[in-house]
């Protein structure tokens, strides 16, 4: 079993070998040994994915900073590979409240998390960019001080700000403070990503998974992708697959669905699997 250390190290130097990497986002424990066994090469929790799980909506009024880590931790324990999670907006407006939330991740296993400039109010929805500077600057500190990559989103795209040029401005801003990776989620196309990663001198992280316009791997690599993530949307897919089969018993009163299920013994050779 990897040391926390160790897994900082590996994660780390994913990020600056040559090749692009995925970093697909399970969100139980159970997700999360299947993804590891799939072969992959590091994991980032998904808030979204989490709260559907719980019952929750995805909301940073909805979700505790100790439930969110409580669930990190649980991915961190199921699996041998890198954890990063995503820690919302930090769980609080002050600087203060990021560098805390950044040092109670290092201390549940994690081997780097996100924290976003958005606050979760819908009449002010993104950070100050002053305010917004400083928390990056203050998880950073936190994060260094404890071997953790710390990723800083601009959530300029989901929030119904669509401004490309503020959005660079502060990913820009975030890395002069220190972030390790930038993080733009719901650009609106590969020229923008392209734009972005042009624009700034960290590694880059693309979300992928939403509705609209996707790219393989091979063109997010080519615009200047370092990090492909998928944020909730496995979790909607493996959603998506329950309601249909529950609309078709509803229905249809069928269980053709039960064709495309994985299989019982598959399921159970999954989780027990052990981490090495």
């Amino acid at each position: 079993m990897r040391t926390r250390e160790e897994k900082y190290q590996a994660f780390q130097a994913l990020h600056h070998r040559p090749e692009v990497f995925i970093i697909p986002n399970p969100w139980s424990a159970g997700s999360a040994k299947i993804l590891t066994a799939l072969g992959f090469e590091a994991l980032a929790t998904t808030s979204a994915g989490y709260a559907f799980d719980a019952g929750l909506p995805d909301s940073p009024l909805a979700l505790t900073r100790e439930a969110i880590l409580a669930n990190a931790q649980s991915i961190v324990e199921a699996t041998d590979l890198p954890v990063s999670a995503d820690l919302q907006n930090g769980f609080g407006p002050a600087p203060a409240a990021c560098a805390e939330t950044v040092r109670l991740a290092s201390q549940a296993g994690l081997a780097g998390g996100s924290i976003e400039d958005s606050s979760g109010e819908s009449d002010e929805p993104i950070y100050d960019f002053q305010l917004a500077v400083e928390r990056v600057a203050a998880a950073a500190e936190a994060a260094h001080a404890t071997h953790f990559l710390l990723t800083a989103r601009a959530e300029n795209f989901l929030c119904g700000h669509p401004d490309l040029g503020d959005t660079i401005r502060r990913l820009q801003a975030f890395a002069e403070a220190g972030a390790d990776v930038l993080y733009a989620p719901g650009l609106p196309g590969l020229e923008a990503i392209r734009e972005i990663c042009a624009s700034v001198s960290k590694p880059v992280n693309v979300l992928m998974g939403l509705k609209g316009a996707t790219y393989s791997v091979e063109q997010l690599a080519a615009a200047g992708v370092k990090r492909i993530s998928v944020g909730g949307s496995l979790a909607r897919a493996a959603l998506g697959a329950f309601i249909r089969a529950a609309r078709e018993i509803k229905e249809a009163g069928t269980f053709t669905y039960a064709q495309d299920a994985i299989p019982h013994a598959d399921a159970s050779g999954y989780m027990r699997s052990k981490v090495p």
